[in-house]
């Protein structure tokens, strides 16, 4: 039984490997004629491909004969224009000159027929003057003062005396010559404008002008000593205003380094004319020089030792100057505590001369104050002050 089955499985084995190498040799077959396939189309693929690069070829030489006969074309048609061009510019050139030309023939002619419409109004105009003025119509102005007329002898000139031979040239009539006639009428025109029109209220104009002359001299005189009496004002204002700003000045700067000295206590500070040589224009520089530091310009300050140069300033110019009572806006916004006890003592100093009334945060402000009064929102949004008068 045991060779049985192995003879079995020796049978199964073999019709496997039979099996394996039929299913093999049908593939080979196949790959085979797949291969014949693709040999075959390919030879078809190569026959098509020569005959397409054997049309292309013909393609070829066909469009380079085109493009040579349509570059010969393209120059002979470029020739063609340049010539084309070349004349129509001529013709053109030609135009305008005949233009230019026209233009200038006919505004000839318009000048010409504008002269000739100017000639004509002005001798309707000569003729209407000698018709109105002299009374002489104008054919009988042209008989008697023609140019085939003779010319009476002209009247002498200022300081000319004529010959008494009345058969001298000079008293004898002479030809007419346009140019002379001209000369002789252009002299008579202008001495008639000098003797200007005559005018019958002369007199009447010159009393007229005589009292207003006379009147405009008594409103000067008046000018004069008017402007020389407000000059005399101005000049003792400028002495008053400058006698008070010196003194006012040399008072606010003693006070100044005082309270300076208190407000930084080991510093300096003093106030500046830039023109002490005219008081009525001069600046007032301030320099400041806080203890530890060298600078003087306050712009090189901090901006707490600014506001408190400021406040000395200020309670310079109070002490200086009293006055009945003073309004602070926030002064000590920006100083420290130690600067602000500095500020808050100088405060009770002026309370002893002076009504103070004071905007502040501050708390410490507040102690010293007599009486207090603030605005406060209620919860429905309506402000509403309050007064504390303090013990």
């Amino acid at each position: 039984r045991l060779q049985v089955r192995t003879h079995e499985e020796r049978v199964k084995s073999l019709a496997g490997r039979a099996d394996s190498l039929d299913r093999g040799a049908r593939a080979e077959r196949e790959a085979r004629a797949r291969a014949e396939q693709r040999r075959a189309r390919m030879r078809h693929e190569a026959e098509v491909a020569g005959a397409v690069a054997s049309g292309a070829r013909q393609l070829l030489a066909y469009v380079e004969a085109s493009l040579a006969r349509a570059e010969e074309e393209r120059e002979t048609a470029g020739q063609a224009k340049s010539e084309r061009e070349r004349a129509l510019a001529a013709e053109r050139n030609e135009g305008r000159e005949l233009k230019d030309e026209l233009d200038k023939l006919t505004d000839s002619m318009h000048r010409g027929e504008v002269l000739g419409a100017e000639k004509r109004m002005r001798v309707e105009q000569l003729e209407t003057k000698a018709l109105e003025e002299l009374g002489v119509e104008p054919a009988g102005l042209i008989g008697e003062y023609g140019p085939d007329q003779l010319v009476p002898p002209s009247l002498p000139a200022e300081g000319e005396e004529l010959p008494e031979d009345p058969e001298h040239p000079r008293n004898k009539p002479v030809p007419f010559v346009r140019a002379e006639q001209e000369k002789r009428l252009k002299s008579a025109e202008r001495a008639y404008q000098k003797l200007g029109k005559i005018n019958p209220l002369a007199l009447e104009e010159f009393a007229a002008l005589e009292e207003r002359h006379q009147f405009l001299s008594e409103q000067l005189e008046d000018l004069k000593k008017t402007r020389a009496d407000l000059l005399q004002v101005v000049k003792e204002v400028d002495e008053r205003v400058e006698q008070v700003f010196t003194e006012a000045y040399y008072d606010t700067a003693r006070e100044f380094e005082g309270v300076f000295s208190r407000l930084f206590p080991g510093g300096e500070g003093r106030l500046v004319l830039t023109d002490p040589e005219n008081m009525l224009t001069t600046g007032v520089d301030v320099e400041a020089r806080p203890p530890g530091k060298k600078v003087k310009r306050l712009s090189l300050l901090s901006g707490g030792e600014r506001s408190l140069t400021a406040v000395a300033l200020l309670v310079s110019i109070f002490k200086a100057r009293p006055s009945p009572f003073y309004v602070m806006d926030e002064v000590e916004a920006a100083l420290d505590d130690t600067n602000l006890q500095r500020l808050i003592g100088l405060i009770e100093e002026l309370k002893g001369s002076s009504q103070l009334i004071v905007i502040t945060h501050q708390k410490r402000t507040m102690e010293v104050a007599d009486a207090l009064y603030g605005v406060s929102m209620q919860g429905d949004g309506v402000t509403k002050v309050i007064s504390q008068r303090l013990s």
